[in-house]
């Protein structure tokens, strides 16, 4: 029996987000757990989609002993703040030297940490790891999908295993999977051969989904080149969002055989290079797509709107109000957007009582430029407490607290409604709209605060799913960012201008 120490730290930072993840962020989770320790981080996860939950499930499997050290995770926003950084880190790093002797690592992270003091936050953390566990030791890493892999990271780590579906309903199982390539290296005595590739374009998140193509192809490919070559093989498309010079797409490959391992490599780069064009996707703005939304959305079969640039998995705040603004203007019938994140008008809606109408300003709380609150008179629907289980696969398990909410309908636009939530959390579960006492798939047109996630459980129910480009921070075409610090050459988008 091994001796593991497990931890995690999750953050997705978007460096043009206007609000950084403070160390009360990790507190709350946003749609996470909250920051636990030692003993409690394996009840905490276990039965929910998280990463650490399947690794540890693994480990226990395999007849290993865990030692939990920290696990925290906060919703994607501007840089952590290097209080925050320092205190997760530093108490992670303190558990581990008090659990020595370990045989080995796992840690569930993210990939696309940047703090105040570290544009590579995973690469720090690692670096801190292997510095207490010396280099006889095995770390075993699992990744978001969207990480930006850093060649720090892949060089301080001895394996790394990442996310191969988006909507990620493969977390858990992308853990276990870390920490079967872990125990592989226990069983072994030794390390396995690696690699490493990086790609000349950014890809908006959107056009990332492994529902669609390309990727869905390029995901086929990995799992068949494993099976073929019997190595570990592992795509990350990148988080876009972030000012630093390793943003971007990569592979990581393991495998006993260098020779197979440099083929399947190869195969699969050659593949993702060769798809650059594919990864363009149509964007609708708010009328266009509320347009063909009316003619084709039915009862039993909506259409779904992503908002996808106030997406809070991306950095966004969930209170931008252009597409709100267009259904108020264009009245279509039966349509739902959800969640706005605007703890106030949470609040005023349970102070005004349900059944009840009032004046209410909506959203616009963090200072996007071009967004203004959305001043209406609105009727208070259905209140809620926020307090709820997770049904579909990304949110599966998960015990989301979302503080108060409410369902407000408008009185101008009656067949317009508007689910207020006020913790900050993407709409990726159809609970979140049933809470309040609304049924998505009765609705003819549902507007979602997500640029993928949501698709894992809304775009069964959906007659089509359109991409909508209303303005906020999680831009869906990266040369719009205003990029400062990229390595030069790299492609702001498919077959786009070089920085």
């Amino acid at each position: 029996m091994a001796r593991i120490a497990i931890g995690g730290f999750q953050h997705e930072t978007n460096t043009f987000a206007p609000s950084p993840a403070d160390y009360a962020a990790f507190e709350s989770g946003g749609g996470w757990p909250g920051i636990c320790f030692g003993a409690d981080i394996a009840p905490t996860v276990a039965g929910a989609n998280i990463p650490a939950a399947g690794a540890c499930d693994a480990l226990h499997a395999a007849g290993h002993q865990t030692v939990g050290l920290v696990w925290a995770a906060a919703s994607p926003s501007d840089r952590v703040t290097a209080d925050a950084f320092e205190r997760i880190a530093g108490e992670m790093i303190a558990r581990l030297r008090k659990a020595l002797p370990v045989d080995g690592v796992y840690l569930d992270l993210h990939g696309a940490m940047v703090s105040e003091s570290h544009d590579d936050g995973e690469g720090e953390l690692l670096a801190r790891v292997r510095a207490v566990v010396g280099e006889s030791v095995p770390i075993a890493v699992s990744l978001d999908l969207h990480a930006n892999v850093t060649r720090r990271m892949f060089a301080l780590a001895d394996a790394m295993f990442i996310y191969r579906t988006y909507p990620h309903v493969d977390m858990a199982e992308t853990g276990a999977r870390a920490a079967g390539l872990l125990i592989d290296m226990l069983a072994r005595g030794r390390r396995p051969h690696k690699a490493f590739r990086t790609f000349d374009y950014l890809t908006g998140i959107p056009s990332q989904c492994s529902l669609i193509e390309p990727c869905k192809s390029l995901y086929a490919l990995a799992e068949a080149l494993d099976r073929r070559h019997g190595v570990a093989l592992s795509f990350a498309p990148g988080f876009p969002m972030a000012d630093f010079a390793e943003c971007g797409m990569s592979i990581v490959g393991y495998g006993e055989d260098a020779a197979a391992l440099e083929r399947a490599m190869r195969e699969l780069g050659d593949a993702i290079a060769s798809s650059e064009s594919a990864f363009a996707l149509e964007l609708f703005s708010p009328e266009d797509a509320l347009r063909r939304a009316a003619a084709t959305g039915a009862p039993g079969l909506p259409t779904v709107l992503a908002d996808t640039q106030d997406n809070p998995g991306a950095g966004g705040n969930g209170d931008t109000t252009g597409l709100l603004a267009a259904m108020l203007a264009m009245k279509p019938a039966g349509a739902t957007l959800g969640m706005l994140i605007d703890p106030q008008s949470a609040m005023r809606a349970h102070e005004v009582g349900r059944g009840n109408t009032a004046e209410f300003s909506l959203g616009a709380i963090s200072g996007v430029p071009g967004i203004d609150p959305v001043r209406a008179r609105f009727t208070v629907e259905s209140l809620g407490d926020g307090r709820f289980t997770g049904t579909g696969p990304f949110y599966r398990n998960f015990h989301l607290r979302m503080g108060p909410m409410a369902a407000l309908r408008s009185v101008d636009a009656p067949g317009v409604r508007v689910v207020l939530a006020t913790t900050k959390c993407q709409t990726a579960d159809c609970e979140m709209f049933r809470h309040v006492g609304i049924e998505p798939k009765r609705e003819r047109i549902v507007a979602v605060k997500s640029s993928v996630h949501f698709r894992a459980d809304f775009q069964p129910i959906a007659r089509e799913v359109l991409v909508v480009k209303s303005p906020g921070p999680a831009l869906a075409d990266p040369a719009e960012f205003a990029w400062t610090r990229l390595r030069r050459g790299l492609r702001l988008r498919p077959l786009g201008p070089a920085f």
